[in-house]
């Protein structure tokens, strides 16, 4: 018999997702996975029902940010609290299977979207991902993981590479930058950094990070009981921020703290690339780190302004750096504006659009550009290269 579930429960691997549509409602069949650690089969079985859940959700074009949350009458750190463009009627249980230490659950949804959505929401975002940096580089000397940060932004960017979310990463983690001033009470950070990092590659958006505590704690175990292996809880605390590469604009900001368990001894020289630092509990607690963020940026990005820039022009034509995988579709309309700033009493900087009368229709599209011409025909008078070219929601 399937078993109906009432509570909402995250995720951390992969999903199978089927779908159909009825006159009113869009069902939705989605398998969860979870590892069983310590034998804990019941936080395994809640956990990969979190992942189906929360990950038919993101697919169905659901809105998702961290919160507690009570799971099978246990409150649980860094769930997920549901922020959806639909209502979910009922979910069932179909199946729930064990192999080894791994935990699988499917379940079926039954969601009814509503008719009101963010109309950018349709389009993709790319979101540079950069190297993030070790605010603390002497707290890596047990298990020498001086390049966890390289590690761990790769990761990062697999995670939301393979998430079913319309923010879309782009590789920029083999450049090492600072980032400290990003994260001042005094935002003296550098426009020329956001923009060369949004120009080279081809994001709107940039998001900057720093690991601010890998410290290790007490042992767990007994100090005399020496046939014991030592074992420690280690800190892994994080910070990200997040930028509009054209703008300039600290757009999202947020701290993420978790700890995990530490199993290696203080003298094992750690491979942060291995599968055996990625499988143990502290790589664990990374990987659940970076897949609570990948839902917090759908969520605040999901209603951002896509936009791109002029690259080339030549009489009625413009060449831009948007194309197929921002969702771009020939015959799209796309208005222009220009982009400067003004200065407020306290000499401050703020962004300021100048929308034109000049509007251009998409004529060929390619993978990361396209090429547009002026709708009238027209020669485009006063346009410029790296001119902003915004979506339109409507086409011809």
């Amino acid at each position: 018999m399937k078993k109906l579930l009432t509570c909402v429960v995250t995720a951390s691997a992969w999903l199978a997702l089927s779908v159909s549509t009825s006159v009113n409602a869009q069902w939705f069949e989605s398998t969860g996975h979870a590892s069983i650690k310590n034998n804990d089969i019941a936080k395994a079985k809640s956990v990969a029902i979190k992942d189906a859940i929360t990950q038919a959700l993101v697919f169905s074009g659901a809105r998702v940010s961290s919160m507690q949350t009570l799971v099978d009458g246990v409150l649980t750190q860094d769930q997920l609290k549901i922020n959806s463009h639909g209502e979910i009627q009922k979910i069932e249980m179909i199946s729930e299977d064990r192999h080894g230490d791994q935990f699988a659950i499917t379940l079926r949804l039954d969601i009814f979207p509503e008719q009101e959505q963010c109309p950018a929401s349709s389009f993709n975002k790319f979101v540079a991902i950069t190297q993030t940096q070790l605010k603390h580089r002497e707290q890596a000397r047990m298990g020498q993981i001086f390049d966890i940060n390289k590690a761990t932004s790769e990761n990062l960017y697999n995670t939301l590479n393979e998430s079913p979310i319309s923010t879309r990463p782009t590789a920029y983690f083999n450049f090492p930058i600072r980032v400290s001033e990003f994260f001042t009470q005094q935002y003296d950070y550098s426009n020329a950094l956001l923009e060369e990092i949004a120009s080279r590659s081809n994001s709107q958006y940039v998001l900057l990070s720093q690991i601010v505590d890998i410290s290790n704690s007490d042992k767990l175990n007994n100090s005399y009981a020496f046939w014991q292996d030592e074992t420690y809880k280690r800190a892994y605390n994080v910070d990200f921020v997040l930028f509009d590469g054209t703008t300039y604009e600290r757009l999202w900001q947020k701290s993420y703290r978790g700890q995990g368990i530490w199993p290696f001894e203080k003298t094992d020289l750690i491979d942060v690339y291995g599968e055996k630092f990625w499988g143990s509990d502290y790589g664990q607690t990374i990987a659940d780190i970076n897949q609570t963020l990948s839902y917090d940026l759908q969520a605040a990005m999901a209603c951002l302004e896509t936009q791109g820039k002029i690259l080339h022009i030549e009489n009625d034509k413009l060449v831009i750096n948007l194309g197929k995988a921002h969702g771009l579709e020939k015959g799209q309309i796309l208005n222009i504006a220009h982009h400067n700033y003004l200065t407020d009493a306290a000499g401050n900087k703020m962004p300021n659009f100048i929308t034109t009368l000049n509007q251009v229709q998409v004529e060929q599209v390619y993978q990361q550009s396209a090429v547009t011409v002026s709708v009238d025909k027209q020669p485009l008078p006063n346009i410029q290269i790296n001119d902003v070219v915004e979506l339109a929601t409507l086409s011809l």
